[in-house]
């Protein structure tokens, strides 16, 4: 068996591979991909086969997918560009006979309003339309996302555009855990999993951060376009500032928000929470 995990340099597909190896996935048989293989020598080194690829060059796909039987498709990083570059990877996956694709997407990406649920739709539809066997794990947003930006939210509390929407972060190794387990056997071929841990407000944010410095922290909601030109000032590029206002535009809508316990069912124990997740961070 041979399963390939795309994107392995960055942060998610680096800890799905490990997550393979924890459970008990020979590093033979795991393919981790990159762009620049240098980064990836470490897992070289144990074993794991390290190939180039990039999602813009389909020779160097359909060469890094030869013999996989299943392909851990991790979603590109440059939005704006993914569409085209996705529709690279399945075409490479349909041309390699690909047994099982298992994609990362982003929480309800039929119906999100969400600019970064755009690429997101697009990739779903093309991925069930390809034929290929496949599952699609919708993630919601990443705790990293907030525990990344600690020293900002202790010199000038949490700041954004959320509301009191609530979302349902995770932890980036929860995600991958979950990957791990659909691509060792659990889960169905053609399910979607809607994935998120336990939801929680920017308010509430601000509050445990309070409540584990003995500071008072607070939070302060804004406009979406003021909470742009705050990003800006910040110096956060201006595009990206508009998708990262418009992500908590979309946490105000409750558009990242996940009912049930698909992740917990995938891991086998309930996911990181916030505070867990503050605490380790500090």
């Amino acid at each position: 068996m041979s399963i390939v995990v795309t994107g392995a340099t960055g942060h998610l597909g680096r800890l799905i591979v490990s997550a393979l190896l924890r459970r008990g996935v020979p590093a033979g048989e795991i393919v981790a991909l990159g762009r620049d293989t240098g980064r990836l020598a470490d897992l070289a080194q144990r074993g794991v086969v390290v190939r180039q690829a990039d999602y813009t060059d389909p020779d160097s796909l359909r060469a890094a997918f030869a013999g996989a039987d299943k392909l851990m498709f991790v979603s590109g990083s440059e939005v704006g560009q993914r569409v085209a570059q996705h529709h690279n990877v399945i075409a490479a996956a349909r041309e390699a006979g690909v047994g099982l694709v298992v994609y990362t997407s982003i929480t309800r990406a039929d119906t999100s309003t969400m600019i970064l649920a755009r690429e997101h739709r697009e990739t779903e539809r093309e991925l069930t339309a390809s034929g290929l066997p496949h599952m699609i794990l919708r993630n919601s947003w990443y705790l990293e996302n907030y525990t990344g930006q600690l020293p900002t939210y202790l010199e000038h509390g949490v700041a954004g555009a959320a509301g009191e929407g609530r979302v349902s972060a995770a932890t980036r190794e929860d995600y991958a855990e979950a990957a791990a387990a659909v691509l060792t056997g659990a889960g169905e071929p053609g399910r979607v999993y809607e994935l998120g841990g336990a939801p929680f407000t920017l308010a509430e944010l601000a509050a445990e951060l309070s409540r584990q410095t003995g500071r008072e922290i607070g939070y302060v909601d804004l406009p979406v376009e003021k909470y742009t030109e705050v990003l800006v000032g910040a110096g956060v590029p201006e595009p990206f500032a508009a998708v990262l206002a418009d992500s908590d535009r979309g946490i105000a809508g409750g558009e990242l928000y996940v009912e049930g316990d698909d992740l917990a069912t995938l891991i086998g124990r309930r996911p990181t929470t916030l505070a867990e997740a503050l605490r380790a961070a500090r």
